[in-house]
C-alpha cells in the first residue's frame, strides 16, 4: 500500500514559489493547502513539500482519513456554473448577439485570454 500511496504523490500539484519574506523558496501542494515546506534552492523547497506531503498521506491513510485525490487524475466535465449580476448578463448576451456567437463562447473566449 505504501508504494501506491508513493507513486500517488507524484501526480499531485506541485508549484515553488519564491518568497521575499522568508528569503527562501517555497514549496506548495494544491490538494493539501495547509502544507509548506522553505528551501535554499527550488529543488530544496520540492523535495521537501514532496516528503511531508508522503508523510501526510500516511498519517492520514493510518487514521482512516479521506486522502485527497490528485487534480490530474480527475476527469473534469468542462462545465461549471458561475453567478455574474444581471446586468453583466445582459452585457454578455449583447455580445454575443452581435458577435453571431453563443454566451458560453464569448465567455470562453474571455476565460481563455486571462
Amino acid at each position: 500500500m505504501a508504494t501506491k500511496l508513493i507513486t500517488q504523490n507524484n501526480y499531485y500539484t506541485y508549484r515553488i514559489t519564491w518568497s521575499a519574506e522568508d528569503k527562501e523558496y517555497v514549496g506548495l501542494c494544491a490538494e493539501f493547502p495547509s502544507l509548506s515546506w522553505l528551501g535554499k534552492t527550488p529543488e530544496a523547497a520540492l523535495q521537501g513539500i514532496r516528503k511531508l506531503v508522503a508523510e501526510t498521506v500516511l498519517d492520514m491513510k493510518s487514521n482512516n482519513e479521506n486522502i485527497p485525490e490528485p487534480l490530474s487524475l480527475i476527469r473534469y466535465s468542462g462545465k461549471f456554473v458561475v453567478r455574474i449580476t444581471p446586468n453583466m448578463h445582459r452585457d454578455i448576451a449583447i455580445q454575443a448577439a452581435e458577435a453571431g456567437v453563443s454566451i458560453n463562447r464569448v465567455v470562453s473566449a474571455k476565460l481563455a485570454t486571462r
